[in-house]
């Protein structure tokens, strides 16, 4: 086989591969391919727009550049701009492939030069030449999703508990009235990211609520700009807007802005003071709050460690053992004559009391015993799958740290044979029944 046929037998063979291969990706992926084009995303290029090049000296794939384009528009720091290889006609050239390129282009000609990373401290970055800014103009409207389908990464600042101690740190304070806490407690208690704080840790957050104050027509938040802030509104109608269509309004009461609580994600949404006497807003920045936050775990945890040492039932168990048992109580605070059990209801919680005193009665029997700081209760119901056998009352303030029913076994490891062998409502075996006989 002569040199030149031996070429062009190297290049039709590679030239079949490469339509084989992208056939295959094809079949393969067919099921995203309606996503794909929902989000303006060519997965495949087209086999048939597959060439050899007029020299045979490599194979070249014709295929549009995806669409999508980042909500951050010319100013995004991780886009990419492509320079022109050829200006001989005047128009742009550039490599375009498809999401399955090929690497089957050596020797190819009309690629364009390698990619350039912009700077985002560059002056130059944010704006282009006039030609650039004329054939590419910023887009009026940001995507809400932009690329949603496409995993994304989020942060946000990393705090050392272990360091609280050391340094001299303390929460903010603001002047509210018992109204205006009263007010802010229930917002608080029905927003998701808060219902979960014991008392303590509901009543430092509202402590540390700043005033801001917008007039009419003022942007709060700013769709995909970096949230830093969650707000409360106090008083008066604040519109969102998507995309410069408005999609929702919200009154005194309402909050927005929770995801800025835990990570540096851009804004969703524009959020504009619509009130003719203008907003206010209560605000909680992400830092203050997951300082307040991790600080306030931190110390329960230690707490709950110190307090489970002392628990005779837990004796069993190792430290990591009950460092996963601190992390995963709740804190619950009942105040004179409340029931925090009642007898005959379907158990869902383990207690311990952290501080107070109840007492124990049955229908049948009136009180049976009273309870104090380090005792339990709650742990037949969840052990036998039974209703409650006894009501628990709180005789004063009592503080009781609780423990779900999946938690129970999974966390209490060999405590739960201890709690087994003390259950009050198990039967005795035969060796024991017969012990007990005889010595009565």
């Amino acid at each position: 086989m002569t040199p030149t046929a031996n070429q062009e037998f190297i290049t039709n063979e590679l030239n079949q591969l490469q339509k084989e291969i992208i056939k295959l990706q094809r079949s393969q992926l067919w099921s995203q391919q309606i996503k794909a084009k929902a989000a303006g995303i060519n997965l495949f290029p087209q086999v048939d727009n597959i060439n050899v090049n007029g020299t045979g000296n490599g194979v070249t794939v014709n295929s549009r550049q995806p669409s999508f384009k980042s909500p951050f528009g010319d100013n995004d720091p991780h886009s990419i701009q492509h320079e022109n290889n050829s200006k001989n006609d005047g128009e742009k050239q550039e490599d375009k492939a498809g999401l399955f390129k090929g690497g089957f282009g050596v020797g190819q000609q009309t690629l364009s030069k390698p990619l350039q990373e912009l700077d985002p401290n560059d002056p130059s970055a944010n704006s282009h030449s006039n030609t650039s800014a004329n054939s590419n103009p910023i887009p009026a409207k940001i995507p809400v999703a932009f690329n949603a389908n496409r995993r994304t990464s989020v942060s946000a600042e990393a705090l050392n508990p272990d360091k609280f101690k050391s340094d001299s740190w303390k929460p903010p304070t603001n002047d509210l009235t018992a109204s205006q806490k009263s007010e802010l407690q229930k917002t608080l208690t029905s927003n998701f990211l808060f219902k979960q704080l014991d008392e303590n840790l509901k009543k430092t957050v509202i402590d540390v609520l700043t005033r801001k104050q917008f007039k009419k027509n003022d942007e709060i938040i700013k769709q995909g700009d970096e949230g830093d802030f969650f707000y409360i509104i106090e008083n008066g109608t604040v519109d969102f807007y998507v995309n410069g269509t408005k999609v929702n309004s919200s009154g005194e009461g309402s909050s927005f802005g929770e995801l800025a609580l835990m990570y540096n994600s851009p804004r969703a949404a524009t959020a504009i003071a619509a009130s003719d006497d203008g907003v206010n807003c209560w605000a909680l920045d992400r830092l203050t709050f997951r300082r307040i936050l991790l600080e306030g775990t931190f110390n329960k945890r230690i707490m709950y460690e110190n307090f489970l040492k002392d628990v005779k039932v837990l004796s069993s168990l190792s430290s990591h053992e009950r460092s996963k048992l601190a992390d995963a109580l709740s804190t619950e605070i009942y105040h004179k004559g409340d029931k925090i059990v009642k007898e005959g209801e379907q158990g869902e919680n383990f207690y311990f009391i952290e501080s107070g005193t109840c007492q124990i009665s049955k229908e049948n029997a009136g009180v049976v015993a009273k309870i104090s700081k380090g005792d339990y209760f709650g742990e037949v119901a969840l052990l036998n799958d039974l209703p409650r056998q006894a009501t628990v009352e709180a005789l004063d303030t009592v503080i009781v740290a609780t423990l779900g029913k999946s938690g129970f076994s999974r966390l209490l490891g060999p405590a739960v044979d201890v709690l087994k062998s003390q259950d009050p409502t198990a039967i005795p075996d035969a060796t024991t029944a017969a012990c007990v006989l005889l010595l009565e």
